[in-house]
């Protein structure tokens, strides 16, 4: 096959191609036109943002939903630093995304040119492999040795820096001496699972909790099969929720303090012991529990507390061998202790969730979005307080999906979520679950997912605060000194329908059903902005 000389932004678009990659997202600079020309030439869809730190946001969300390493494409100087956010973002929740960016020519390098930075030091704190392409000549070598560290182990960013000469110089289209790969998980050795299964045969109370590795998991699908052979109570957080379906017998969601409290053996399954874990530590685990930690992530393991065991492996791998290795096993009594928690905390969040008072809580909101889900829809988490309130009472089961920002907490991620995940489940319906607070970090971005015919539908829990602020706030300094917590009863719906999409407004609980069913129905995107009741008025 004869080979073309090309110039590198076509050598770009073709590597992103070998690797898969339909979809780059992007806003546009005069640095990386030289790719967007290559993309038109080999396929690969342009979905343009409002701002940088939405497409990096979106090719996070991509790889979520996909498994696979999504591209954000941006340019020179603050192009760059307005990705740093979404980079972060998805370091903290190991995901695998590649940032391309753009660089002005070498050879102009420290003398001013202009959005002259070097982003490579910049980026390298945020990113498991930051790098200069050196010559037009390796761009492709670099985009596979950024897949394969983007997939590697633990996933996470990679950030590319593209100078303008290397892209605008040509090279040999031929492919590279390197080529795209599987990315390799971690087995076990066949003594930590023997010790794990002794340990699992002498406890009276453990439990599971599965994180987010699960996800990249070769057997991610595993659950269902240890859960037939091990009917024990199994928590799961992150991109594991969805895993096992809400009425298994098997999945907890509402008891998962009171088994720390007394559990006498939990395995720590691709989550790391943060603060979402209490570090690990007592007052909220048991100081008698042992504890089982499995990670792909060697560094996480003994993380914040000492372990019975600690296991580097690929969680999938692990539960598989366990389950090979280890007795069927139930406890009765553990189970019906832990499934009274659960009807407690399930009667409780069903009073407020079928309640008919006005304004509809935030409850009686979840409610009425989970009768209208379908069996593919994403829904995202975007906020605080509410966000917070759906998060723990919708059901979800796979391959429907809950992504939200993970430990760094980041708001404004919710667009960029949403428009990957339009892209990726065009048939499907994305819903963004908003804080009013959130939806001003990023609501001009529904101006492009309205260009782009994306009908997202988001849905914002209006109370006119940053409330999970403004409550700690409230109760350490008193009311009169809670500043810069407040907000106002905003019409976010009406911003949304001049960006082009519908907007409704709720104030009344017999007007959210028809509200939603509205921009459920919507080809644009739509905003159903509902008023939630408030104490601090």
């Amino acid at each position: 096959m004869s080979m073309a000389q090309v110039h590198g932004g076509r050598l770009v678009a073709q590597a992103l191609r070998r690797h898969g990659v339909e979809v780059v997202f992007t806003l546009c600079g005069g640095h990386i036109q030289a790719i967007y020309d290559g993309c038109i030439d080999e396929g690969v869809r342009l979905l343009d943002t409002r701002h940088e730190q939405t497409a990096g946001f979106a090719a996070d969300a991509y790889a979520r939903i996909t498994g696979r390493p999504g591209v954000a494409l941006v340019t020179a100087g603050p192009g760059v630093t307005n990705t740093v956010t979404a980079m972060a973002n998805a370091q903290r929740a190991g995901v695998p995304m590649i940032c391309i960016g753009g660089a002005g020519p070498r050879s102009l390098s420290h003398m001013g040119s202009p959005q002259d930075l070097d982003s490579v030091k910049l980026l390298a704190p945020v990113s498991k492999w930051a790098a200069q392409i050196p010559d037009t000549r390796r761009i492709k070598e670099y985009i596979d040795s950024a897949f394969r560290i983007a997939q590697a182990g633990l996933p996470g960013p990679v950030y590319l820096e593209a100078p303008l000469d290397v892209l605008m110089d040509s090279a040999s289209d031929e492919a590279p001496p390197t080529s795209p790969l599987a990315p390799p998980r971690p087995g076990c050795d066949a003594e930590s699972v023997e010790r794990a299964a002794r340990l699992l045969e002498a406890a009276e109370r453990p439990c599971f909790i599965v994180g987010s590795q699960l996800r990249w998991s070769p057997r991610s699908t595993i659950l269902e099969r240890i859960t037939q052979h091990l009917q024990l109570p199994f928590y799961l957080n992150g991109l594991a929720r969805g895993a096992l379906e809400p009425t298994h017998p098997s999945l907890f969601s509402h008891s998962r303090r009171h088994a720390l409290e007394r559990s006498d053996l939990v395995f720590v399954l691709g989550t790391p012991l943060d603060f979402r874990m209490g570090y690990g530590r007592a007052p909220l685990w048991n100081p008698e529990a042992r504890v089982i930690q499995v990670d792909i992530d060697a560094a996480q393991l003994g993380h914040n507390r000492t372990l019975d065991l600690a296991v580097h492996a690929d969680v999938g791998y692990f539960l598989e061998q366990l389950g090979e290795r280890t007795a069927k096993k139930r406890t009765p009594q553990w189970l019906e202790e832990l499934d009274g928690v659960e009807l407690a905390r399930k009667a409780s969040l069903r009073a407020e969730m079928e309640s008919n008072e006005s304004p509809p809580s935030a409850l009686r909101v979840c409610h009425e979005l989970a009768r209208r889900l379908g069996p593919e829809d994403v829904v995202i988490g975007d906020g605080g307080d509410f966000v917070a309130s759906i998060a723990q009472a919708l059901p979800l089961t796979w391959p429907q999906l809950w992504l939200d920002p993970g430990p760094l907490g980041t708001l404004g991620i919710g667009p960029g979520y949403a428009m990957a995940a339009g892209v990726v489940r065009p048939r499907a319906r994305t819903v963004i679950v908003f804080g009013d607070g959130a939806f001003g970090l990023s609501g001009l971005e529904f101006e492009a997912l309205a260009r782009h015919r994306l009908p997202v539908v988001a849905v914002i829990g209006n109370d006119a605060a940053w409330t999970q602020v403004r409550r700690g706030q409230t109760q350490m300094y008193g009311r009169e000194r809670a500043v810069a917590t407040r907000l106002e009863y905003t019409r976010y719906d009406q911003v949304v329908q001049a960006l082009g999409g519908k907007g409704y407004w709720v104030e009344r609980v017999e007007e959210l059903g028809p509200a939603l069913d509205g921009a459920f129905a919507a080809a644009v995107p739509s905003c159903v902005n509902v008023r939630l009741p408030s104490n601090d008025r």
